[in-house]
């Protein structure tokens, strides 16, 4: 006989033993006793009894009794018990008697029976279990429950419409990859695009000293983002069209709904549905489509690549135009006025920027009216000048074989010259030619004497006034309209220059943006907003952003 255990051990081993029966000897127990006496016993016997017996059962003999039984029977009992005899009756217990065992059996016991249970016994159960159960498990998985899976994913699309495979051709076109389930009858339409853009950097003839250093590019996606990003606001409206039957362009316009002018977005809608081409591929056709006069020298739409610039212009009830093949977008409806106002004005200090608004529209009258009245004075009004000027500038004269006219041709055809090439070469070559050739075509032209030393000062002022203008279409239409002042000014000396002028302003004022009036705020004339032409108001006094055309209908923005 083996020594006993000392208290502590024994009781720690009649628990367990209690608990802890082989699975194989406890379900030789239940296979054997018939069902209906297990259920009888399990139903007549209570819970309160069962707990005393375990109570009043001394626990010195339980003790005892653990001590007689050597570990060697307990062990041979279990492996005596052959594999096949286990697996019948797992098959031949019910699973609502399993249950009811459960549940009425302790968690402590049960946690027991699992932790002896070996690893290898529960291996061979789940590999007895069928592959079959499995598969029809999967399958009851129908397609629906697929789709609503995939419809958590924003750049999935599922539409149930019939089948138009020129739709299908466009979606094919755009990048997209369909799926037409047969069953169903439902098209998975996955946005898998992946189309070459670049950063937003900062648009090279649009810089800034201070703010946003942000520009649009050719992708709707980001500009809308950096639009919105700006603007956190559900009243700023995004639509998109088509343009172009062969390219199939497309094309959008954001305005505020509180904030728009109605008319103005009404002409827009109308002259974008009615535009029909076949191939488009350049903003300049969208331009040509939008404005007002195309044959007119000065621009009726804002054309802008930086996208502070778009959002202060939506806020003030303008509308912009984009489209996924150009960075540039087009405002309207504008003033003349407009051009000459830049991001800098709102990012310096009050007095700052107006001193430089002012700057910009005297040098617009430099730019256009210095080369004529040159020309006018040499050739007809010498007594304007003083003096000693008028004999300087007389001697000089006398030394060159033409007219004042030609010689100012030859010197802005030379400028016009030197700044397109500058463009069109890299950027160390461009800015070298830009330098080097100015002041060495200069000099040679002066000491040839082919032009006068007064009218090179004059032609290099001119062109620093023309490049002034924070607008590029506006600066191109500049220095084409110096020309004909010039020619007038040859012709008629000053009082060709006065008709000049006047035909000017005739057609300033019968100009239109989006059929709103082009030269606002003078005609129609508007005091409050006139003031606004020369000066910067400090932000604490414009509250509401009023307009040249309209006021807010609201105060929300």
């Amino acid at each position: 006989m083996p020594t006993p255990p000392n208290s502590n051990s024994e009781q720690e081993d009649t628990n367990e033993q209690k608990g802890e029966q082989p699975e194989s000897n406890q379900q030789d127990k239940d296979s054997k006793q018939p069902e209906s006496n297990q259920q009888d016993k399990d139903s007549k016997e209570p819970e309160s009894n069962q707990q005393d017996k375990d109570s009043k059962e001394p626990e010195s003999n339980q003790q005892d009794k653990d001590s007689k039984e050597p570990e060697s029977n307990q062990q041979d009992k279990d492996s005596k018990e052959p594999e096949s005899n286990q697996q019948d009756k797992d098959s031949k217990e019910p699973e609502s008697k399993q249950q009811d065992k459960d549940s009425k059996e302790p968690d402590s016991n049960q946690q027991n029976k699992d932790s002896k249970e070996p690893e290898s016994n529960q291996q061979d159960k789940d590999s007895k279990e069928p592959e079959s159960n499995v598969q029809d498990k999967d399958s009851t998985q129908t397609e629906s429950a697929n789709l609503s899976t995939l419809m958590m994913d924003d750049s999935v699309t599922i539409t149930t419409e019939s089948y138009d495979y020129k739709k299908l051709i466009q979606y094919i076109c755009n990048g997209e990859t369909l799926i037409i389930l047969s069953k169903t009858k439902e098209l998975i339409r996955l946005n898998s695009p992946d189309f070459v853009h670049r950063t937003p950097e900062e648009p090279g003839n649009e810089q800034v000293l201070r703010g946003s250093h942000e520009g649009l590019v050719e992708n709707f996606d980001a500009n809308v983002s950096l639009i919105r990003k700006r603007i956190k606001n559900n009243k700023l409206v995004v639509k998109e069209t088509t343009l172009g039957k062969v390219t199939k362009t497309h094309a959008y316009y954001l305005y505020m709904e509180n904030l728009v002018d109605r008319e103005a977005l009404k002409t827009v809608e109308e002259r974008l549905q009615a535009i029909n081409i076949d191939k488009f591929y350049s903003v300049g056709q969208l331009s040509d489509c939008l404005e007002d006069q195309v044959w007119s020298p000065f621009p009726q739409l804002l054309n802008t690549e930086r996208p502070d610039r778009v959002v202060a212009n939506i806020l003030e009830g303008k509308i912009a135009i984009m489209t996924d093949v150009s960075p540039t977008a087009l405002i309207g409806p504008v003033t003349f006025f407009t051009f000459y106002q830049s991001p800098d004005d709102f990012n310096a200090r009050v007095l700052v920027g107006s001193f430089y608004r002012i700057v910009r529209i005297l040098s617009f009258l430099a730019a256009i009216f210095l080369p004529a009245f040159y020309i006018a004075i040499v050739s007809f009004h010498f007594e304007v000048l003083p003096l000693e000027l008028a004999n300087k500038v007389k001697m000089d004269i006398n030394q060159i074989p033409y007219r004042p006219l030609i010689e100012a041709l030859i010197m802005e055809i030379t400028i016009e010259l030197i700044r397109e090439a500058s463009v069109r070469l890299p950027k160390s070559i461009g800015q070298t030619i830009g330098i080097v050739g100015g002041l060495v075509i200069g000099d040679a032209i002066v000491s040839a004497g082919l032009v006068s030393n007064l009218m090179v000062i004059v032609v290099a002022f001119t062109a620093i006034s023309s490049f002034v203008v924070p607008s590029v279409e506006l600066n191109t239409s500049i220095r084409m309209l110096r020309f004909p002042f010039m020619a007038l000014a040859a012709l008629f000396g000053f009082f060709g220059i006065v008709i000049g002028t006047f035909l000017f302003v005739t057609h300033l004022l019968n100009l239109s943006s989006l059929k709103r009036p082009y030269f606002s705020p003078i005609v129609p004339f508007q005091p409050k907003e006139l003031k606004k032409i020369f000066f910067r108001e400090p932000y604490y006094k414009a509250n509401k952003q009023v307009t040249s055309f309209s006021p807010p209908k609201d105060d929300e923005a």
